[in-house]
C-alpha cells in the first residue's frame, strides 16, 4: 500500500506540474519511492544470495566435502559472494552511467554464476516454469531498474520511466510466478532422508527399488 501510495503520489505531482507549472505534493515523494526501491531491490537480492548459500553450502560443499577435494573452488565460491554484495553497493554509491552499468553487469553476473553453481535446485528440464529462473531473473530485473534511476528523472521524454515501469510489472508477475512455482518445488524436492531411496529409482520407467527394514535411517 505504502507503494502504491507514492506512486500516485508522484504521478499526481508529475500531472500537476505538467498543467500548473507548480504542485502542492511535496518533491520528497520521489526520494522516499527511491529509497523504497533500493530496500526492495537489496532485499531480493539478499533473499537470492541467502538461498543460494544455504542450497551450496550444505547440498555441495558440505556434502561433498569441497573444502578437501576442491578448495580452490570452495574459495572461488566465496570471493563470488563477497563480489556481488560489494558490486551491488557500489551500484548504490556510483553516480556515472559507466559505473552504473559496469557495477549492475557484475552484480547480474555474479548472480548468474552462483545460481549455477553444484546443489542448486534449477529444474532445467522446465525451465520456462522453474522457480529459480523466476528468481534469478526477477532479481536482475529489479539491479537493471536501480541502475536507471537517474535517467529516469533526466529523461523528459518519459522513455526510461515507460522502461522501468514495464520491468516492474514484468518482476510482479515473476514474483507471482514463483510463489507457484516455490509451493511445487518444496513438494518436488525429497527430505534428506528420503534422497537415499528416491534418487535410486528410475523416473522414465516409473520404477523404484524395493523398500527393506534398513532402507532408512532416521
Amino acid at each position: 500500500m505504502a507503494l502504491l501510495s507514492i506512486w500516485h503520489g508522484k504521478r499526481d505531482r508529475r500531472l500537476q506540474t505538467a498543467g500548473e507549472g507548480k504542485s502542492k505534493i511535496p518533491p520528497s515523494v520521489g526520494s522516499e519511492h527511491v529509497k523504497l526501491g533500493r530496500w526492495l531491490t537489496a532485499s531480493v537480492v539478499g533473499v537470492t544470495l541467502v538461498a543460494f548459500a544455504y542450497s551450496i553450502f550444505f547440498k555441495s560443499i558440505l556434502k561433498k566435502q569441497l573444502w578437501i577435494n576442491a578448495p580452490l573452488q570452495v574459495v572461488f565460491i566465496a570471493l563470488m559472494f563477497a563480489a556481488t554484495i560489494a558490486s551491488l553497493v557500489f551500484l548504490y554509491k556510483a553516480r556515472l552511467k559507466l559505473w552504473r552499468g559496469v557495477f549492475a553487469s557484475l552484480s547480474g553476473a555474479g548472480l548468474v554464476i552462483l545460481g549455477f553453481q553444484d546443489g542448486v535446485y534449477r529444474s532445467d528440464d522446465e525451465w520456462m516454469f522453474s522457480h529459480f529462473y523466476y528468481g534469478l531473473l526477477a532479481a536482475m530485473l529489479m539491479i537493471f531498474a536501480t541502475a536507471i534511476v537517474p535517467e529516469i528523472y533526466q529523461d523528459k521524454s518519459q522513455r526510461w520511466r515507460k522502461i522501468h515501469t514495464i520491468l516492474n510489472c514484468v518482476a510482479l508477475l515473476l514474483f507471482i510466478g514463483q510463489g507457484i512455482t516455490g509451493s511445487r518445488d518444496l513438494l518436488n524436492i525429497p527430505l534428506s532422508w528420503q534422497e537415499q531411496h528416491l534418487y535410486q529409482c528410475d523416473w522414465k520407467n516409473k520404477t523404484c527399488p524395493k523398500l527393506t527394514s534398513t532402507s532408512y535411517k532416521l
